[in-house]
């Protein structure tokens, strides 16, 4: 099963993969954006800001903004998600079927040939998305953030947009665009590769292999994926977090303060410790975990 668990794309029904799949994605990220505002906002909170915990954040968007609170800059995000997503997943799987086929001939193991491979394809998928998602980013971290620790109230996502080619020009929308690549890129690597590895360790640890003639039961794969998923999640997130609030943080308020990497640093660890640089860990780990097992549940039926 850990071998017929991978997708070959050659066999893919591509228009049901981008068709459906870009419903399905759609409605996992309505489901998980009001995560995506919390984490941001603790992770541009100040010192001095009283909502320090996810949930007196969410509490106090509900307070003032109600539910579109949790839902701020998602207009933005939407738009450009699904060719963001489309750009992704084409190059995670083009590049996983040739990172495997490149894998043949060294022999190794199928745990360490599904790990390399699927770090690999992860990591290039990433990278190339970036050129939509850098912007799509910068744009929506500061609509999640407005009018919160004394960040600039804005009208949209239009707004923000025009802001920020009046005072940068392009390259202010991909402000933070190293960093992006540097937190997004390893993140995924290291997202698909403790997925691909513990996915065939939980396919052992359920007895399924090669006596086995019979199609695991749909519980089964659930179980193995979703452990998968979530083993992925905290790995990646662990290991990547720190960067991902250092982008944000320079994301958002790097227009206004001209701020750089090291000063972001040092903030951080002047209000909060080194623990600083882990803001947002519980939502994104989270995040990460869902996101990630969804994901994959779905291809199971694509």
């Amino acid at each position: 099963m850990a071998a017929s668990s991978e997708i070959n794309w050659d066999r893919l029904d591509k228009t049901k993969f981008y068709v459906v799949g870009a419903g399905l994605f759609t409605g996992v990220t309505v489901a998980l954006y009001p995560v995506s505002v919390v984490k941001t906002r603790l992770q541009v909170a100040s010192k001095d800001t009283l909502e320090r915990n996810a949930f007196s954040v969410v509490k106090g968007l509900l307070k003032t903004d109600g539910i579109p609170g949790l839902y701020k800059g998602f207009g933005t995000v939407i738009t450009g998600a699904i060719p963001a997503r489309i750009i992704f997943l084409t190059a995670l799987e083009t590049t996983k079927v040739a990172s495997f086929r490149m894998l043949e001939p060294f022999k190794l193991s199928e745990t360490t040939q599904a790990a390399i491979a699927n770090g690999v394809a992860g990591m290039a998928s990433s990278l190339l998305s970036q050129a939509v998602f850098v912007p799509i980013d910068v744009i929506s971290q500061k609509l999640m953030v407005q009018g919160y620790s004394g960040h600039t109230q804005y009208s949209g996502g239009l707004d923000v947009a025009r802001k920020v080619l009046r005072s940068e020009g392009v390259r202010g929308l991909y402000r933070g665009f190293g960093l992006s690549v540097m937190t997004y890129s390893p993140s995924s690597a290291v997202w698909w590769a403790s997925y691909g590895s513990s996915q065939r360790f939980m396919w052992r640890f359920l007895g399924d292999g090669k006596h086995e003639k019979d199609t695991p039961s749909l519980s089964k794969i659930i179980l193995a994926q979703a452990a998968g998923g979530i083993i992925a999640g905290a790995t990646a997130s662990c290991i990547t977090t720190p960067l991902d609030t250092i982008k944000t943080r320079l994301q958002v308020m790097g227009h206004e303060k001209r701020i750089t990497v090291k000063q972001v640093v040092k903030d951080l660890i002047k209000e909060d410790g080194w623990k600083g640089l882990y803001r947002g860990l519980g939502p994104r780990f989270f995040s990460m975990s869902a996101w990630g097992t969804s994901m994959i549940l779905a291809y199971e039926y694509l």
